[in-house]
């Protein structure tokens, strides 16, 4: 997560590192981690958040069951998915312990508070139109654990919310923070369909996605209009990153595209190459245009030749 939890033609002018998190490799996880045998994998309803955590010994939590557990924002409810055989994108510290399993006072005490945050969204709005700040709100959440509000808003600009701030404490006569959050943790909240038609990966999947990069979309020859390779929230695709390994190491075992080598008596240029089909294109001086199967190019040293 950020700070709260930030034509059909190739154009090659086009500017597309707006569309990168200004991060291209994957620091979360590591490797010599034992992760705990029984690790559950929650979820925070409010934010589509995961959780990763560990019950008491004696503890026995089930799958969809509601939980207590402790956040970064304080003592909250979370849904349990089930057991987490192999966890992907973590770190030792993003591990906690479940408090206990929630009773019905805490599922009622959550039912009241939903209600509450319907009309402190009306509430925020009027204050912000009254401030005239320039916020979106974007979700509201009472934690149910302490006495707590939380109002995530997207801004196109660094917001002095501090009288703001002072005005919701005397409405709602407890603590209040405001988190200002990015486009994808919007849509991670917000939730919606995919160009692909299914929910959005963020809000459906897991909010641990890899950092997606320009790169990933030229190694799977995808087209790198913007239009194309980004998701609703201008970000790239979340799912760029899911075959991304697969055709990273297929492309070390074929010759890149622009290579020139001699065959037939002709000189060839490599076009186009298919890690799929395994299938690479040929232009030749002649103007010869041949598709050769990529198990018969050979690397010596730094050069390419096609073998028989």
């Amino acid at each position: 997560m950020s700070d709260i939890f930030e034509q059909d033609i190739y154009d090659d002018t086009e500017d597309l590192s707006s569309l990168e998190d200004g991060y291209t490799s994957d620091d979360r996880g590591s490797e010599n981690f034992v992760f705990p045998k029984d690790l559950y994998r929650l979820k925070l309803d409010y934010s589509c958040e995961g959780v990763y955590a560990t019950a008491p010994e004696g503890l026995s939590v089930k799958a969809g069951e509601r939980v207590i557990v402790p956040t970064r924002y304080g003592s909250d409810l979370a849904v349990n998915l089930g057991r987490a055989n192999c966890p992907v994108g973590i770190k030792p510290s993003d591990v906690v312990q479940i408090v206990r399993v929630a009773d019905q006072h805490d599922l009622e005490h959550a039912a009241e508070l939903k209600e509450r945050e319907k009309l402190a969204f009306n509430t925020f709005r009027e204050k912000v139109a009254y401030h005239h700040l320039d916020m979106k709100l974007v979700a509201v959440h009472f934690l149910v654990g302490e006495q707590k509000a939380l109002f995530f808003f997207s801004s196109d600009n660094r917001v002095d919310f501090r009288e703001l701030v002072k005005d919701l404490v005397s409405v709602f006569k407890m603590r209040i923070e405001l988190r200002q959050i990015g486009v994808r943790d919007e849509s991670r909240i917000t939730g919606g369909l995919g160009v692909c038609g299914r929910p959005y990966c963020c809000h459906a999947i897991s909010d641990k996605l890899r950092p997606v990069s320009i790169r990933m979309a030229k190694e799977q020859n995808l087209s790198l209009n913007s239009m194309k390779i980004s998701g609703q929230c201008g970000r790239l695709l979340c799912c760029l990153s899911y075959e991304y390994d697969w055709y990273a190491e297929a492309r070390k075992k074929l010759p890149n595209e622009g290579i020139r080598l001699f065959y037939d008596g002709t000189n060839f240029r490599v076009t186009e190459v298919n890690p799929i089909t395994s299938m690479v294109k040929m232009s030749g001086e002649d103007g010869r245009l041949l598709e050769v199967n990529a198990n018969r190019f050979v690397r010596e040293g730094n050069r390419w030749k096609i073998g028989n």
